[in-house]
């Protein structure tokens, strides 16, 4: 299901990540969900969509996602 804002992002997204990184998260999984909308594993497709474009702009150090 599609995010309407960063409160509904599932709570392990909420803690891990900064603000903006919630946006990305989130924007990212719901233009997945949206372009896979006709594949039975269009969750995780999204969920994996969305991390790889938080990685593009954070990485993790420790416990903590910092900007590259």
């Amino acid at each position: 299901m599609p995010y309407a804002t960063s409160n509904e992002l599932p709570i392990s997204v909420q803690r891990r990540l900064p603000e903006h990184g919630q946006e990305i998260f989130r924007e990212a999984f719901n233009n997945a969900w949206q372009e896979y909308d006709d594949d039975p594993r269009r969750e995780e497709i999204a969920h994996r969509v969305a991390w790889a474009a938080v990685k593009k702009v954070y990485t993790k150090v420790g416990t903590e996602w910092v900007p590259r």
